[in-house]
């Protein structure tokens, strides 16, 4: 089977492209389902219903979150939709839920994690701890398990893809906004990519306009940043799993622009 999955979508510009680009990916991919981080999807930071309803309605199957996921009052409602997750690792008291079991239109059953990282990132519960928690409930349910590490260091998500090589079909980490070339299948069978980018504004600084974002760098000053629109792009990896298995057999880029 196939499984498309593609990092930050970033306020409306990515939810436009999700909206526009998914017809022509299902056509010239074929996958099985559609997997997407959208914790910038309302306005850059956080989620809402409505806009989690836009993306479902757009064709995406499951939808991971991450660092911003409360950032709207009204994150725990879009939470109540059964297809969208929020990192594992928050305490147990957080609204929503780190994991999703889902079956594809061919009956096939995907069990997809989010997971947040530590590194430079808020406090946290351990990303490895929690996982390791609850593998053995999700292999008595599938074999197939796809894994959004939203993590901030290179070095921690790579970390957990060999962590769990051999035990999930895919690690790809999500969070910096930017592609990274490293897809690869670890020793055992697992797919791995630091991170998926974003899909957003290329001509942005992590989807963002240029100008306030520099000013800051430039100044130290606060500034309010807004979403970029020109020249966006979905960006993502498409993963050949063996439906037996487990196991990925590929993991390719997938880099398409909106205009």
């Amino acid at each position: 089977m196939k499984i498309l999955i593609i990092g930050d979508i970033v306020g409306r510009p990515g939810r436009n492209a999700v909206k526009a680009l998914v017809p022509k990916l299902r056509d010239e991919l074929k996958y099985d389902l559609f997997i997407a981080n959208a914790e910038n999807s309302a306005g850059g930071k956080g989620i809402t219903f409505d806009t989690m309803n836009e993306l479902l309605d757009s064709g995406v199957d499951v939808i991971t979150t991450g660092d911003h996921v409360y950032q709207q009052s009204c994150a725990a409602a879009a939470l109540d939709i059964p297809q969208v997750i929020r990192p594992l690792n928050y305490p147990d008291a957080a609204p929503g839920a780190g994991w999703q079991i889902v079956e594809t239109d061919n009956g096939i059953k995907v069990a997809v994690v989010n997971l947040i990282g530590r590194v430079f990132m808020k406090p946290v519960d351990c990303p490895f701890k929690a996982i390791e928690k609850i593998l053995a409930e999700i292999h008595q349910q599938t074999k197939i398990v796809v894994v959004d590490f939203h993590a901030e260091a290179t070095s921690e998500k790579i970390a957990m893809g060999w962590f769990l090589d051999g035990r999930v079909s895919a690690v790809c980490g999500t969070h910096t906004h930017v592609q990274t070339a490293d897809n690869r299948i670890l020793a055992n069978g697992t797919a791995c990519l630091t991170d998926l980018g974003m899909t957003g504004a290329r001509n942005s600084i992590l989807g963002c306009e240029v100008a306030p974002v520099l000013n800051h760098f430039l100044t130290g000053m606060p500034n309010r940043y807004k979403i970029a629109k020109e020249n966006v792009w979905l960006t993502g990896a498409l993963i050949d799993i063996d439906e037996i298995t487990g196991k990925a057999g590929s993991i390719e880029l997938v880099k398409k622009n909106l205009n």
